[in-house]
């Protein structure tokens, strides 16, 4: 058989030194992968550009400030919303330095719970794996949940303004609005993944430059001094202590700022992904820090009276803004774009968890693990794992009834350790903040339920530990063979 195959015309394929390259990174990219235990199953598509795209569109800049103004107006008005947003970047920035060289050294869709294992006490690193898997889990499909109802709000608010208040969109209508674009989404993560994302960071670049010379441009003739949109501190929340109100501000950056893990996510899918994962984070979170401060500057120009904004009708005081500075057709013409943008980040954050749940069940930690991390033979996409993460999100998107729901390579050195303790301290510090209702006194309609679901998790996760998981679970689990030379798919 083999000899007479030596008799037939032989075809000659070049092979290209960039293509040779390339080739020898991606086997790189594999023995390393090996290494951490894990066998290669994605496509290795993404590069670095492509990867800083996807950590940089997550994040969806302006439109995860304009669906979040409300936290910097509401607890101190102009100083909320301008030095509410810079101090915890600083901090941010101490974390994602330190999930840098993490995702560097430890380059897995595993992500978080992977390296919570690795660096627990050998003693406790199935209990913190588990524990962090959980609420990794938790916090990517509510997530999902979050951006989508948040495009959704922006569609009714498009729709108001575009009747001039006549039609004025009921919740459970929003709520439909929501299942169709998380159905949307399905559909699209299901798909092979550089048709989601390719591009659209630089879709929100633009749309960012733009609203920003838009609302310093326009408003000039109405505008809020100097002093005043730097300066300028109004109480509006509800708590007496003016120091607690203003640290509530933090809300909109740090829900901003979420979602630039997924580099590491989707390291399993990136070429040279050791270093452009880390690299990745870092650059992301950079930018949107700087464009979504410059764009709360303009904005805090832009708005000379926090109290009308705050009155507004329409579901998100963004659209008021545009709409006072604007006018109709220009408000709605900057809002179409902002939706796209906000669209796109969900679509992209749908992607991510549906990573960490394919990882998860990847190490059966998940109830179903066999069904959740099937990949799909003809995407290569783990297809049942995203309609997890789209159901779940749906379930959760129930609580929008509520109005408050959703509220190595590039190694640190010796840096890694104050950088770590800075980090550790700023999350231990938010992770409680974020929990406390808006006002002193809330009711069921203003009830802050993200820390009804998390409780709900952490219940669950720990009874379930206790009574059954600590038996079996030993944390990632190695689908490999030992030595690192195995064959794997390129």
């Amino acid at each position: 058989m083999g000899y007479d195959s030596e008799k037939t015309d032989t075809q000659v394929v070049t092979v290209t030194p960039s293509q040779s390259d390339a080739d020898s990174i991606i086997r790189a990219d594999n023995v390393k992968l090996a290494e951490l235990g894990y066998k290669s199953e994605f496509r290795r598509e993404f590069s670095l550009l492509e990867t800083i795209c996807f950590a940089f569109s997550i994040m969806g800049v302006i439109a995860s400030v304009t669906s979040t103004l409300s936290f910097g107006l509401v607890n101190g008005g102009h100083v909320g919303m301008v030095f509410g947003w810079l101090i915890p970047c600083c901090f941010v920035m101490f974390v994602a330095l330190s999930m840098a060289e993490m995702a560097s050294s430890m380059p897995t869709s595993a992500g978080l719970y992977y390296f919570s294992s690795k660096l627990a006490p050998p003693r406790y690193a199935p209990l913190a794996s588990w524990i962090t898997g959980w609420a990794n889990v938790t916090g990517q499909v509510t997530l999902v949940c979050g951006i989508d109802f948040t495009c959704a709000q922006m569609i009714t608010t498009a729709i108001a303004v575009n009747t001039d208040g006549a039609v004025i969109l009921s919740a459970g209508a929003t709520y439909g609005i929501l299942l169709a674009i998380l159905f949307s989404h399905g559909i699209g993560s299901s798909s092979p993944l550089r048709l989601s994302v390719f591009g659209s960071n630089f879709y929100a670049v633009g749309t960012t430059i733009a609203a920003i010379v838009s609302l310093l441009v326009l408003s000039d003739g109405n505008r809020a001094s100097t002093a005043d949109a730097f300066t300028l501190f109004e109480n509006n929340s509800g708590w007496a202590s003016d120091g607690w109100t203003f640290m509530l501000a933090f809300t909109s950056p740090m829900w901003t700022l979420t979602g630039y893990d997924s580099a590491a996510h989707i390291s399993e899918e990136t070429s040279n992904a050791a270093y452009a994962a880390p690299i990745a984070i870092i650059v992301s979170v950079v930018g949107t820090a700087t464009l979504g401060w410059l764009t709360l500057i303009a904005t805090s120009f832009a708005i000379p009276s926090i109290s009308n904004i705050l009155s507004t009708d329409l579901p998100l005081p963004m659209g008021q803004v545009f709409l006072n500075v604007l006018g109709k057709r220009g408000m709605l013409a900057i809002w179409s774009f902002i939706i796209v943008v906000q669209y796109v980040t969900g679509a992209a954050q749908a992607v991510d968890a549906s990573r960490v749940v394919f990882a998860f069940a990847r190490d059966n930690a998940l109830p179903g693990s066999r069904l959740w991390k099937k990949m799909s033979p003809y995407t290569q996409t783990p297809v049942n794992a995203v309609w997890f993460v789209i159901g779940a999100s749906a379930i959760c998107g129930v609580l929008g009834f509520s109005e408050t729901a959703l509220t190595s390579l590039a190694g640190l050195g010796r840096w890694a350790v104050p950088v770590g303790v800075i980090a550790v301290a700023w999350v231990s510090f938010i992770v409680v903040m974020l929990f406390f209702p808006p006002g002193q006194t809330t009711n069921a309609q203003e009830m802050n339920y993200s820390v009804v679901i998390i409780m709900a998790v952490f219940i669950f996760a720990s009874v379930s530990w206790v009574f059954s998981a600590r038996h079996w679970f030993r944390g990632p689990i190695r689908n490999v063979d030992d030595t690192p030379t195995t064959s794997f798919k390129e």
